[in-house]
């Protein structure tokens, strides 16, 4: 019989996790980050040494003892953050449905209950585990009863049981109370002996054996200032000891089927986790009803035969207006319903029912079906959802990298088989019906059907088609960066005096601070930090900092954008970048493996890049259309403010105007140092920016930097009351929306942290402007590639930068394209600015923009 029981020091333990953990939220804002490490240590708890009995104790609210002794006993302590308070209910809920036996009692601390607990059941032999943040349990360490005592972060543990305590400490488990009699505790505001720390403590304890033989021999101990302290502060130190002492006869009764894990409520502690949004340890459950959930899953496995006869899936099709499909790229394997599937080198034989648009296509990651039948010449017809899809949309802010992790969670399965995927596909409608509900109380059905789905299809051509790179061209731009790399080495060492690696923080920290007796800004663990943030500070007061900072830059340029776009290269020539859909908050498409929306440009030597990137022959031209300052025109459009929205209306230079404004000038005289800092402001304001931000943006004070801000929105009054607006709307709804109605949830915005709650504040200001910017350039890229495939052009869109396209244009063409891109670009929504476009084209990315 397992004879192991875990005993849990509950406040203690969701206190260390609550500061150990960044704020976590549900979507409706509650609070969950203890909740989340308390059931990460349980369940790492429980797989590792496997407990059948779990108890937890509690804390009461009302006095103990040891308060009525002593007065000051834990007094200073803060008030537990209602973050962390609000916690307690629901982490009592989940460890009852662990079936974890919880104990409290009124006038006695949970470190009482867990002496009582540990002294009842070592006596029948049980092996005792108690879990804590804290060192307050170790004089509980004996033969049968270890502690595990959480260290950094909350999975470390460090475990003591009698020989570790005497290695660390040099005394037997009781004496920690008389260890803790001399030296205090001032987390728990016990006083100790004044002038005695752990060090003298533990020579003394080591010498005399206890407190009570310490003052017995008094005359022996020949520290003078020692003694002193000990012959004055004796009642403190028998108070202390006192204090410091577990009391193991707490009246309160306790049975072992109250703490049985075997017990446990499998599908309650699901639904908690479901609810609390804690999707990664949904497959972590350990339990005798989840190793049972997994035989059900196995039976049903085993139901579906997997079929991989495609005249009879032809037959299964015949007939139907609508299928489920999912392709396993690791499986190299497409399964459809009731377990049929192919092989991805027989999609040929199903070309006519890809192709046809009156069979609906319902599937997971349908951009990897696209990818696998272009590859084929096979066109996907009649896609109606994308499962990720859907679920992104409801949930922006959550990873969806991993199908196989999506997947593992939506059929409660820990492993993904083959055979699994063949159930997730037998129950796709369904999860899609029910998560389409949603999607219609959120209104998001034109997002989804007329944007997001349609937009597949573009992605995967744009992956497809691909970006042809010189790579001759690469490696001379890489050749001009090496030599000026190796011109600033030469020039950083002589100014240094010595040769160093300029690449080792370690080793630049000590030229720098230490050698040219710079001010250090900020230190390491491991020294002294020499960051990006750093060095900027730094820039002004020694030449040698800027050489260091292009320096940087151009390694990183060489290293990750020249190498690795050389590595890149394929058979064909061209860069396939992967163009993803679901990974962004607010709605952008991102770019990897390479990422080409992050080619650096500030650079001159990172904007030579964009040479290497040409149009596939003679035949062609690369073209670029780029909106114009189209988050400024989102803003006029959603804030309604009349005199940012004239300003685009008269289309004047917006950043001049708002100089005008700000500075109280006429246009005509702004200067161009005016022109920029309005720039900056019109560009921070969105996003949140303080009169500490700007300041230091500017490199002026802040009162200046208040002015300007102060002056900008006595003009935008719109702009100010939007803001104001959306960051209550954000409060009162946990989230907010663009103007295609694409949601994200802000639960950091109703937070009582400060730092917190700003950053809530800002995401509420700017997601609405950013993510109605991807909106839009989403609906034009869709309505850009319909008018080219019904067009039958030659012309390819090739890529997404941010708020410009780029497109591959037959030189027969140019004249179409340029007013198809145009126009597709400025009309794709009706704001109540105009939308602008530069267009511009040229033998090369470089030359075109």
């Amino acid at each position: 019989m397992n004879k192991k029981l875990l005993i849990i020091d509950a406040n203690s333990l969701l206190n260390r996790v609550f500061y150990a953990l960044p704020p976590m939220n549900t979507r409706d804002g509650r609070h969950t980050n203890a909740i989340y490490g308390l059931s990460v240590i349980l369940l790492k708890i429980v797989k590792e040494f496997n407990p059948r009995y779990i108890a937890a104790a509690f804390d009461k609210k009302a006095p103990t003892f040891r308060h009525i002794e002593f007065e000051e006993y834990k007094a200073g302590r803060k008030k537990m953050p209602d973050e962390l308070s609000q916690q307690f209910p629901i982490a009592k809920e989940l460890l009852k449905a662990f079936n974890v036996g919880i104990y409290e009692i009124e006038g006695y601390e949970a470190d009482d209950i867990i002496g009582t607990i540990s002294k009842k059941f070592e006596e029948q032999g049980y092996e005792i585990l108690i879990l804590t943040g804290d060192k307050d349990s170790l004089q509980l360490v004996s033969n049968n009863t270890k502690v595990m005592i959480t260290k950094k972060g909350i999975t470390d543990l460090e475990i003591y049981d009698v020989e570790h305590i005497k290695q660390k400490y040099g005394l037997e488990p009781i004496k920690i109370i008389d260890l803790k009699g001399l030296m205090g505790d001032s987390s728990d505001n016990i006083p100790g002996v004044p002038g005695i720390g752990e060090k003298t403590a533990i020579k003394l304890l080591m010498e005399f054996g206890s407190i009570e033989n310490i003052y017995e021999n008094l005359d022996n101990i020949t520290a003078k200032k020692v003694k002193e302290n000990l012959i004055s502060y004796k009642e403190s130190a028998f108070l202390s000891k006192k204090l410091a002492t577990i009391n193991r006869d707490v009246p309160i009764d306790f049975e072992l089927n109250e703490m049985d894990i075997q017990n446990c409520d499998f599908t309650e502690v699901r639904r908690i986790f479901e609810e609390l949004e804690f999707k990664s340890l949904l497959s972590k459950l350990p339990n005798k009803e989840e190793a049972k959930c997994e035989q059900d899953i196995v039976e049903n496995e085993e139901e579906i035969e997997l079929k991989f006869d495609i005249t009879q899936l032809k037959e299964k099709i015949k007939d139907k207006n609508e299928i489920s499909l999912y392709y396993s790229k690791k499986d190299g394997v497409i399964v459809f319903e009731d377990g049929y599937a192919i092989k991805e080198n027989d999609v040929k034989e199903l070309k006519y029912i890809f192709e046809d648009i009156n069979i609906k296509k319902n599937t997971y990651d349908a951009k990897s079906v696209y990818n696998l039948l272009n590859k084929n010449d096979i066109k996907f017809n009649g896609l109606k959802n994308d499962l990720g899809l859907i679920l992104y949309l409801l949930n922006p802010t959550e990873d969806f990298s991993s199908n196989e992790e999506v997947i593992s969670q939506l059929i409660n399965q820990k492993t993904i088989t083959i055979k699994s995927i063949a159930l997730f596909v037998n129950n796709m409608n369904r999860i899609i019906e029910e998560k389409v509900k949603t999607i219609r109380e959120y209104s998001l059905e034109k997002l989804l059907y007329e944007v997001e789905i349609p937009l597949i299809e573009v992605l995967s051509s744009m992956e497809y088609h691909g970006f042809k790179v010189n790579k001759e061209v690469l490696h001379q731009i890489g050749f001009k960066i090496t030599e000026e790399i190796d011109k600033l080495t030469s020039e950083i060492y002589d100014i240094a005096g010595e040769e160093f690696n300029i690449n080792s923080p370690k080793q630049l920290g000590v030229i720098l601070f230490e050698k040219l007796n710079l001010p250090v800004i900020k230190k390491t663990k491991t020294g002294y930090s020499t960051n990006a943030e750093v060095l900027e500070e730094l820039k002004d007061k020694h030449e040698i900092v800027s050489k260091i900072i292009t320096y940087r830059q151009l390694v990183k340029l060489k290293t990750t954008y020249i190498d690795g776009l050389i590595n890149a290269i394929q058979n064909d020539g061209k860069i396939h970048s992967s163009f993803n859909q679901m990974v962004t908050a607010t709605g952008r498409i991102s770019s990897t493996e390479p990422n080409l929306q992050n080619i650096p440009i500030k650079l001159e030597q990172g904007r030579e890049i964009r040479r290497a990137f040409e149009a596939e022959n003679n035949d062609f031209v690369i073209l670029t259309a780029d909106y114009s300052q189209i988050e400024l025109r989102v803003l006029a459009h959603i804030s309604g403010d009349e005199n940012l929205i004239q300003s685009f209306i008269r289309g004047e230079d917006i950043h001049k105007r708002t100089a005008s404004e700000v500075f109280n000038v006429p246009i005509e005289e702004v200067t161009p140092l005016q022109r920029s800092r309005a720039k900056a402001i019109n560009f921070g304001i969105v996003y949140g920016l303080s009169d500490f931000g700007l300041a230091q943006d500017l490199k002026i004070t802040r009162k200046e930097a208040k002015e300007y801000i102060d002056n900008y929105f006595k003009r935008y009054t719109g702009v100010r009351k939007y803001l104001d607006d959306v960051i209550n709307q954000a409060k009162s709804n946990g989230y907010v929306k663009t103007i295609m109605n694409r949601i994200r949830f802000i639960p950091e915005i109703n937070s009582s942290n400060r730092n917190v709650k700003m950053l809530g504040e800002r995401l509420a200001m700017n997601t609405p402007i950013q993510g109605s910017a991807a909106d839009i350039i989403k609906i034009a890229m869709v309505n850009v590639y319909n008018r080219l495939k019904q067009g039958n052009y030659k012309s390819k869109l090739i890529l997404q930068v941010h708020d410009e396209l780029v497109l591959e244009v037959h030189k027969d063409e140019l004249d179409d394209i340029k007013n198809i891109v145009k126009n597709e670009m400025e009309k794709a929504v009706e704001l109540k600015v105009p939308l602008v476009v530069d267009i511009k084209w040229a033998e090369n990315w470089y030359n075109a923009k």
